[in-house]
């Protein structure tokens, strides 16, 4: 006999909602340039000093520690010659630091290679397996008034206590690596089709892995669906780059990466603070 209500049927089941709860804080903008060295050569010593001069000006401004930061790369390889990284505390301030940029003397010089758009997120696997039965169990059926007030209530008792994790300073880390990724939709294998217990067991197995790195390496996740082209972004800061070969090739074997996870390009770079800017447009790499 099935059971009569929504409600019962999550308690007697195990059935859930689909999406696990997450907090979200910081809103984050990464932009990739590709430098005009040749026009940069061909400008006037005078006139560099002072483009120099300015944009060091604009980034001593927008580096200070905080929950509105910006910091600057140098980049390897030729996916792009600098990257700008910037937290604010929403999609305006992004908006106001990218214009300022644009309007620097520099800009001229920038060639937008691509850019990455998303916020800071965390998800709440267990909490959300959680609650979910907790309601359940009391009785609430999902998307009620009842069910939501409860949700967001707890929600509220999250971002309060993961304040520190959704509002970071950028890392003061010597070396960035940046990419995005997706979960697998395909025909065999479909993340969104597995139950959330599941996905609960196989995000738990995978956060294991970095734990052991904790000491070594600084990870930030932003959520960029419905924001960007892939629906997570991933930040690790880190004095020795060979941690990030380490880190993700041993995520590899675990499940959820070996079988559900897609990867986009991969973006390493060297902190450029504004006081080594002129350094590195004169062709030496950040002290």
């Amino acid at each position: 006999m099935h059971p009569a209500n929504t409600a019962e049927r999550v308690a007697a089941e195990g059935v859930t909602p689909a999406a696990p709860l997450t907090v979200e804080g910081s809103s984050v903008l990464h932009q990739m340039f590709r430098f005009r060295w040749v026009d940069w050569k061909a400008t006037p010593l005078g006139e560099q000093a002072e483009i120099v001069a300015e944009a060091e000006r604009f980034m001593a401004e927008i580096e200070p520690e905080g929950d509105r930061q910006s910091a600057l790369y140098s980049m390897l390889g030729h996916k792009s010659d600098l990257l700008a990284l910037h937290f604010r505390r929403g999609f305006d301030e992004l908006n106001e630091a990218e214009l300022r940029l644009a309007n620097l003397a520099l800009a001229r010089f920038l060639e937008p290679v691509t850019s990455y758009l998303s916020v800071v997120e965390l998800g709440l696997y267990d909490s959300s397996v959680r609650l979910y039965r907790s309601l359940a169990e009391r009785g609430l059926e999902p998307d009620t008034p009842e069910w939501n007030a409860e949700v967001e209530a707890a929600l509220e008792q999250h971002r309060k206590a993961m304040a520190p994790r959704l509002w970071p300073s950028i890392p003061p880390h010597r070396y960035l690596c940046f990419y995005p990724m997706d979960r697998r939709r395909g025909e065999s294998k479909n993340w969104y089709r597995e139950p959330m217990a599941e996905r609960q067991r196989m995000m738990h197995e995978h956060g294991m892995v970095g734990r052991k790195y904790a000491g070594e390496v600084k990870q930030i996740i932003t959520g960029s669906i419905g924001f960007d082209d892939w629906e997570w972004g991933v930040d690790l800061f880190a004095d020795d780059p060979l941690v990030f070969k380490k880190l993700i090739y041993e995520m590899r074997f675990d499940e959820v990466s070996a079988v559900y996870a897609l990867f986009g390009a991969f973006y390493v770079g060297i902190r450029l603070p504004a006081r080594d800017l002129g350094a590195f447009l004169s062709g030496r790499r950040p002290a």
